[in-house]
């Protein structure tokens, strides 16, 4: 499943979208980021309550596919412009994290 076609279902809203045909290839949930950075796998969606700027940096040393923020958690001021400019998908879940994960792991 693409980035796009995740968005195109209705589980989650595209904060960020500028690379929607990125193939997700497995879940990972985490808000530990130094966690995250060690453990999330190339192409993962990662599922997580954090909003800060420092999700960004994370999501591209760990080339995830996606960064998911469940819980109806909403970016932080300037996360949004920041994902766009590094290539980062960035989408909104009001799911919880698990629920999140549960969902997408069925469709993969």
């Amino acid at each position: 499943m693409t980035v796009r076609e995740l968005v195109d279902s209705g589980a989650v809203k595209a904060a960020a979208l500028p690379d929607g045909d990125r193939e997700i290839e497995g879940v990972y949930i985490g808000d530990l980021l130094s966690w995250v950075m060690g453990r999330a796998g190339s192409g993962d969606a990662w599922i997580t309550i954090m909003s800060n700027v420092n999700i960004a940096a994370v999501a591209t040393l760990a080339d995830t596919a996606c960064i998911i923020l469940a819980e109806g958690v909403q970016p932080d001021d300037g996360v949004t412009e920041i994902a766009r400019e590094k290539n980062i998908n960035l989408l909104l879940s009001d799911r919880s994290a698990y629920d999140t994960a549960v969902w997408l792991h069925e469709r993969l």
